[in-house]
C-alpha cells in the first residue's frame, strides 16, 4: 500500500464504519491475519489477533441482530454516533501508520467520513420506521450491512474503486437524509407542501 491508496482505503473503510462499525474492523482484522494485502504496524496488528476478532464478531453479531429490530435500532444508532467516528478514526490511523503518514493526514478523514455517513443513516431511519411501522427496518439494515461489507473489502482490494464508492455512498446518504427529513416534516405538518 502506498500513500495515495492509504487515503482511498481510509475513506472506504471509514465510510463503511458509518454504516456498520464492526464490519470494516472485522475485514481489516481478517485481511491482516490471513493475507498480505494489509500489514499493520503495532499496535494495530492486534486487529488480526484471534481474541480481538472473536470480540468483534460477538459484538458485531449483537449489533447485526439488534439493528433489524425497530426501536432497538434507534438505541444502537445513538451509541453509534460515538462508536462510528471512533472506529473511523482508528481505521484512518491504522492506514496512516501502515504507510508512515502523520495521523493528522487520515484520522480527521476517518472521523468525518464515518460520522457523516452514520448521521445520515440515523436521520433517515426514524422516518422509515414511522412510515412503514418498522416493517422496512430489517431490509434497510441488511442493505446497510451489505454496502458496509462490500465497501470494506473493496477498500482493501481496490482502494481507488472504494474511494469512488465511498463518495457515492456519502452523497446518497445525504440525499436520502434530506428527502426523509422533508418527508418527516410534512408528516408533522411543518414541511413544504407539493400543492
Amino acid at each position: 500500500m502506498d500513500t495515495v491508496t492509504a487515503y482511498f482505503s481510509a475513506l472506504g473503510l471509514s465510510t463503511a464504519a458509518g454504516l456498520n462499525a464492526y464490519i470494516p474492523l472485522l475485514a481489516v482484522g481478517l485481511f491482516e491475519r490471513y493475507t498480505d494485502l494489509i500489514t499493520l504496524p503495532a499496535p494495530f496488528d492486534h486487529l488480526g489477533d484471534p481474541l480481538v476478532l472473536a470480540i468483534v464478531v460477538v459484538v458485531g453479531a449483537l449489533d447485526f441482530v439488534g439493528d433489524k429490530i425497530p426501536v432497538v435500532d434507534h438505541a444502537l444508532h445513538a451509541a453509534g454516533a460515538a462508536i462510528a467516528p471512533i472506529v473511523g478514526g482508528v481505521l484512518g490511523l491504522a492506514m496512516a501508520r501502515a504507510v508512515d503518514l502523520p495521523p493528522s493526514a487520515l484520522v480527521p478523514l476517518g472521523v468525518v467520513a464515518a460520522l457523516a455517513t452514520h448521521l445520515a443513516r440515523t436521520g433517515a431511519r426514524p422516518v422509515s420506521t414511522a412510515t412503514t411501522g418498522g416493517a422496512a427496518t430489517p431490509a434497510i439494515s441488511l442493505g446497510e450491512d451489505g454496502v458496509s461489507g462490500a465497501l470494506s473489502i473493496t477498500a482493501v482490494v481496490a482502494p481507488i474503486v472504494a474511494a469512488f464508492l465511498a463518495i457515492g455512498v456519502l452523497v446518497v446518504a445525504v440525499l436520502l437524509w434530506r428527502h426523509f427529513r422533508v418527508f418527516g416534516l410534512r408528516i408533522q405538518g411543518r414541511g413544504p407542501r407539493d400543492d
